[in-house]
């Protein structure tokens, strides 16, 4: 299940960097937040910094665009989790 998530949010990522103007931006955001709170309940915030360290190197080693500005989607996830 983690490997399908980890494709599914490189898929989305990449969508969002690579198209910023499109009308897909906002379902995409919030398919990005629904994954996040599935690795959540799957193994915590831990978890979540987990993935999203290894999609994030995917992503700039891939398209060379960082997407660190999507961390923010998961904030009120969990208290723990709070990025800008």
């Amino acid at each position: 299940m983690d490997f399908m998530l980890e494709e599914e949010m490189i898929d989305l990522l990449t969508f969002c960097l690579q198209n910023p103007g499109s009308n897909e931006i906002e379902s995409k955001k919030l398919r990005l937040k629904q994954v996040g709170k599935e690795i959540f309940n799957d193994g915590g915030v831990d978890a979540m910094e987990n993935f999203f360290f290894t999609v994030e190197n995917r992503i700039e080693g891939e398209i060379e665009k960082s997407p660190k500005p999507f961390r923010s989607l998961w904030n009120g996830i969990s208290d723990k989790w709070n990025y800008q």
